[in-house]
């Protein structure tokens, strides 16, 4: 298996791309979504640098040019560009809210899945919710007192309806709280996703492509008044056979999925590794599971992460694996740290397995 590190758009700068190869990683996993500029609701948890792109760009279907250059500077500095993370919502709001620009938003995406495949990038990751990822905390909650992020469903209180002009916790126009979209139910919701998968499979399939669908974060039936479909591991599967392909996988974030009710993550693991449906994974330890959990150092959660990876390997996954959220240090860089941490526990770990 393959260490790999995921960077947001901010953060892909010369510097943190030594870091990760000097942390072991080979792969770098891309955000080009601007999550923490203008319009983003999302709070900031990394440090603030002068990262990759032109700014005017942002909110913008991407150019093969833009992919190029983040796959230059990836490989300038000795890594593999293994995945683009996530569309903005600029891009492809009406596809999620089967608004008036779906089809020509719709068709913005199939270019870009396009577009990754002449340069070279395999993967595109993405998440069809329209609450995003919500409700978390912050707090203390990982050993020594280190921050990470916890949910508890007993403390969401009222849940505002997401307005007009936003999704995903980012405005895509102007936002007007009075004014929303209402209730979404999930039989609405898959008919969306399935159409979308629909157009945008034989397009990836044909371009070398993977897409790469993130389980619902946290994996609750329901945020906002809006359904959350990905949330089981018998839905991830009603996803893969929509259209059966192996171009239409997952981004198999072993947190999530731990923290879903009732899952073993271990059967999890093995069941999807066997398809080959999965395109990269997030590597990352909790405590507890819906309704309430807590996010952990690697070593330190209810998951045994050596026997997970074991279990990887052992139904035929052999691709990239990137830390995903990690407890932030008591230090001058705590993310730096804590990611530092997780790599070098991630790689001693694949070591170990490869001796074995």
């Amino acid at each position: 298996m393959k260490l790999g590190l995921g960077l947001y758009r901010h953060m892909l700068t010369e510097d943190n791309l030594r870091f990760a190869r000097q942390a072991g990683a080979t792969h770098i996993v891309a955000h080009l979504v601007d999550y923490f500029g203008a319009g983003a609701r999302i709070p900031e948890s990394t440090s603030q640098t002068a990262g990759w792109g032109p700014t005017d760009r942002v909110g913008k279907p991407w150019t093969l040019t833009e992919i190029e250059e983040v796959r230059a500077l990836v490989e300038a500095n000795g890594l593999t560009l293994h995945a683009i993370e996530n569309l903005d919502p600029g891009h492809w709001h009406d596809v999620l809210l089967d608004g008036p620009e779906r089809e020509e938003q719709l068709g913005q995406v199939l270019d870009s899945i396009r577009l990754l495949g002449q340069a070279g990038v395999p993967c595109l990751g993405y998440n069809f919710s329209l609450a995003g990822v919500w409700g978390h905390i912050t707090g203390p909650f990982a050993r020594g007192g280190a921050e990470s992020l916890g949910f508890d469903a007993e403390r969401l209180g009222d849940q505002p309806e997401i307005p007009h002009g936003q999704v995903w916790n980012m405005d895509f126009g102007a936002a007007d709280s009075d004014e929303t979209i209402g209730a979404v139910g999930a039989g609405e919701l898959w008919l969306r996703l399935e159409a979308f998968l629909a157009a945008a499979v034989p397009v990836a399939e044909a371009a070398g492509v993977r897409l790469c669908a993130h389980p619902d974060d946290p994996p609750v039936p329901s945020l906002r008044n809006t359904a959350r479909l990905l949330t089981s591991e018998s839905a991830l599967q009603r996803l893969l056979d929509t259209v059966p392909s192996r171009a239409n996988a997952l981004e198999f974030c072993q947190g999530t999925i731990s923290e879903m009710p009732g899952v073993d993550v271990y059967a999890a693991i093995a069941h999807f590794a066997r398809q080959d449906r999965i395109g990269y994974v997030h590597f990352r330890n909790v405590v507890g599971r819906v309704p309430s959990y807590r996010e952990a150092f690697v070593d330190d959660g209810d998951v045994d992460m050596p026997r997970a990876l074991r279990t990887y390997a052992e139904n035929g996954y052999d691709g990239v694996l990137i830390p995903d959220h990690t407890p932030r240090m008591m230090c001058a860089a705590p993310w730096h740290a804590g990611m530092a941490y997780a790599l070098g526990y991630m790689s001693a770990c694949i070591h170990a397995l490869d001796a074995t």
